[in-house]
């Protein structure tokens, strides 16, 4: 593992990386799913062959697209931005296609994608800023000193920062976390010799648990937003908690078996 430099992780390599844990985490969903007892007073959804079906060619657009994306950004065919055209792309036809195409979606999307493009240059601009009167300032050399007090144990830094980061994921979202938070501590464990790609891989498996932990966990809140009134609050915090657990127990592989992150994108 060498030190970082922004030569040696490219775009592609984070979403190699993020392939095999990605499809970890689903399978671990599914068999706990599928393994626990239901009690006959549940809700049970029975579904016909024929919906079985029509659900199936549903899924098949939008899987196709996305593997068209992240296909051609991991295998080098297309940089992100190139990728994001070919999103656009795709999304098009699909919605021209289903005959779902109105100048009121193109506006409305325009207009939203506009929004977000100048929050995140804005939060870009202000964390390069902030980043660079800290380290002007000598933070980096306070913060390498915070993660290695009292230990000259690595793990122990990296363990810390992986904390901190589960903490700030309560009352932060993942832009101003990235762009501020990230290049802070970054280069502190790099110089560890700690491979990029697998920081950055646990990094984004922390913050995803920290998004569903109770009761500050943003995706929660996104989904007592689009829940029927009838599953409250409480019932949304009880049920989230074994699939926290599955994201601890993913973590915890991850951080174990290196690898798992790695392997693909050393291969590519």
């Amino acid at each position: 593992m060498g030190i970082f430099s922004p030569e040696t992780v490219t775009i592609s390599d984070l979403f190699a990386g993020a392939l095999l844990p990605g499809l970890i985490l689903p399978i671990m969903y599914i068999i706990y799913i599928k393994t626990i007892k239901t009690n006959e007073n549940k809700l049970k959804v029975t579904i016909a062959e024929n919906n079985n079906l029509s659900l199936f060619k549903s899924l098949i657009p939008p899987v196709f697209l996305i593997i068209i994306v992240l296909g051609s950004i991991i295998f080098g065919v297309a940089t992100p931005s190139e990728a994001a055209s070919l999103g656009v792309a795709g999304s098009i036809m699909l919605s021209i296609y289903k005959k779902k195409l109105k100048m009121t979606i193109i506006k409305k999307t325009s207009l939203e994608t506009i929004k977000l493009t100048s929050m995140v240059f804005l939060i870009l601009i202000g964390a390069t800023f902030f980043s660079l009167v800290f380290r002007g300032l000598e933070g980096e050399t306070l913060i390498h000193s915070l993660l290695s007090y009292g230990s000259d144990d690595k793990y122990f830094a990296l363990i810390i920062t992986l904390s901190v980061m589960f903490l700030l994921g309560f009352i932060l979202d993942f832009i101003e976390i990235i762009f501020i938070i990230i290049p802070l501590f970054g280069p502190v464990l790099f110089t560890y010799g700690f491979d990029p790609v697998w920081v950055a891989i646990m990094i984004a498996m922390v913050l995803q648990t920290s998004f569903l932990t109770p009761p500050f966990g943003f995706s929660l809140f996104y989904l007592r937003g689009v829940a029927p009134k009838e599953v409250s609050t409480q019932d949304i915090y009880k049920g989230v908690i074994p699939f926290v657990i599955i994201q601890i127990i993913a973590v915890i592989l991850v951080f174990l078996i290196p690898e798992i992150a790695t392997i693909i994108p050393a291969i590519i």
